[in-house]
C-alpha cells in the first residue's frame, strides 16, 4: 500500500521511490507520452533512471516532484502530475502532467491539475505556477487555458530545440 500525498475524487498522488523504476519505465518509455518532451521522441533506459532519481531528489530538496498518479479505486498507475522548482526565489514552481495513453480523454489531467493547484494554494507559500508545452501539443494548451493559466511568451526549450508557449497561473486563496 502506497502512502498517499494528495487525493482527489478519483485520483491519489504518491511519492516516487527507487522501487518505482518499472513505473517510470512504463511512463517515460512510452513514445506516445514522450514524443513532445524530447527531440528524438524517446528516452533511453539511462535517461529514465536519471529522471526517477531527479524526482526523488526534488522531493527531498524542496518537497516537490511530478508525483506518481494512481486511480484510487484500482490503485492503477496512470502517470504523474505535480510541481518542480522553477523560480523559488519568486515563489514560482513549474507545473506538469504526463499521463499514459489509456488514461487520456477521461478528465484525469484536469482533475490531477486541480488537485495540484489546490495543494500549492493551501500547503505551500508559492505565489504562482509556470507551465509550458510543445507547440504541437494542443491537448496541453487546452488544459492549461481551461484551468486558468495565462499565456506569457514563447521560450526556447533545449530538450526539443523549439520555442514552447509558456504560461503563468497566479495562485490565490480562492483558486
Amino acid at each position: 500500500m502506497r502512502t498517499k500525498h494528495i487525493e482527489t475524487e478519483r485520483l491519489s498522488f504518491s511519492h516516487w521511490e527507487e522501487i518505482d523504476l518499472s513505473l517510470a519505465e512504463a511512463l517515460c518509455g512510452d513514445e506516445m507520452v514522450t514524443h513532445f518532451i524530447t527531440k528524438n521522441g524517446s528516452f533511453s533506459t539511462e535517461q529514465i533512471t536519471q529522471r526517477l532519481r531527479f524526482e526523488i531528489e526534488s522531493q527531498k530538496e524542496c518537497g516537490l516532484q511530478y508525483w506518481p498518479l494512481f486511480l484510487k479505486r484500482e490503485e492503477k498507475f496512470i502517470g504523474c502530475c505535480g510541481l518542480h522548482a522553477y523560480d523559488l526565489e519568486n515563489q514560482i514552481a513549474e507545473f506538469g502532467v504526463h499521463l499514459l495513453p489509456f488514461a487520456w480523454g477521461n478528465g484525469f489531467a484536469e482533475e490531477g491539475a486541480t488537485g495540484v493547484i489546490d495543494y500549492a494554494t493551501a500547503r505551500t507559500d508559492l505565489s504562482a505556477l509556470f507551465a509550458g508545452h510543445h507547440p504541437d501539443n494542443h491537448a496541453s494548451e487546452k488544459l492549461l487555458r481551461k484551468i486558468g493559466f495565462q499565456f506569457l511568451s514563447r521560450n526556447y526549450y533545449e530538450p526539443t530545440g523549439l520555442e514552447h508557449p509558456s504560461y503563468l497561473l497566479k495562485l490565490t486563496a480562492n483558486h
